[in-house]
């Protein structure tokens, strides 16, 4: 495992939003140097998920059919129904899309998150650094799962919350960690 003393993530960019009501949708695209192949097995193994998302599955997301989710922090699965699983090009679940798009001899991959506009720059800056943990894990270079309310602390995230709640032309939302 590389140290994660080390990762320091880069600045905001690449996100916008589709604003609707209290519910906004969060369009995230990072460019990465994996195949879509490697790439789609990231996202539908529950080992793979397990190493860098901020939830845990008991089935794997690539296929059609019903899992239970559990997000990070969240002691109660949500049952929810993979609508689309194209491999490796498409995948759809519950409030969340992802794209796969072969570029540049890797993936363009886009997320597609629906959050609460209250939260939508800390949802912004938590998927940022799964993105990141995401890239070092495919490239052999794992540092661990980096989610919740340990990335709240992790250096780094406040400075990504403040970037991104500009870029989308709201107030910062504040965060205090509590002692542990």
């Amino acid at each position: 495992m590389t140290d994660r003393k080390q990762y320091a993530p880069g600045p905001a960019s690449g996100a916008q939003v589709r604003k609707d009501g209290e519910t906004w949708t969060l369009i995230l695209v990072r460019q990465l140097r994996h195949s879509p192949e490697k790439v789609w097995q990231a996202l539908t193994d529950p080992a793979h998920l397990h190493e860098w998302a901020p939830f845990d599955v008991d089935g794997g997301l690539g296929t059609v059919g019903t899992v239970k989710l559990t997000w990070v922090g969240t002691p109660t699965p949500l049952e929810t129904r993979v609508t689309r699983a194209d491999a490796p090009k498409r995948l759809e679940y519950n409030d969340t899309r992802w794209e796969l798009e072969a570029f540049g001899g890797g993936t363009r991959l886009t997320l597609w998150h629906n959050i609460d506009r209250r939260f939508i720059s800390w949802g912004t800056a938590g998927w940022h650094i799964c993105f990141d943990v995401l890239e070092q894990l495919l490239a052999g270079e794992p540092i661990g799962r980096i989610v919740g309310g340990e990335a709240m602390k992790f250096p780094g995230w406040q400075r990504l919350n403040a970037e991104y709640a500009k870029q989308f032309g709201i107030e910062t939302p504040q965060f205090k960690a509590r002692p542990e």
